[in-house]
């Protein structure tokens, strides 16, 4: 069973210390049908890129694992690169390449 809790209703209550952040997680193609949702909350630790986003979701769903090194990644709706640093609150974006018209 999946560690990774959905975003459950519009409730954003959470109880945290400073060493710790809490991202919203945008999911589209792959990622979405993998998890069968498109958003997730997650906590990370202070000071950790957005490229860990998706090594744990790969982790979770090791079936990822061949969109790792195509996914595209953005922050509150700006493209950034893998190694850019989340912070509380940001809005994280996954984009694998996707076909169709």
């Amino acid at each position: 069973m999946s560690s990774i809790k959905p975003l459950a209703g519009t409730a954003k209550a959470y109880c945290m210390s400073k060493s710790a952040i809490t991202v919203t997680v945008k999911l589209f193609a792959a990622y979405q049908e993998a998890f069968r949702v498109s958003e997730l909350v997650l906590e990370f630790p202070n000071s950790i890129p957005v490229q860990a986003v998706c090594d744990r979701l790969i982790a979770e769903h090791p079936e990822l694992s061949q969109w790792r090194d195509i996914t595209r990644f953005g922050i509150n709706l700006i493209f950034v690169e893998p190694d850019t640093l989340l912070q509380d609150g940001d809005e994280v974006v996954l984009i694998p390449p996707v076909s169709g018209g």
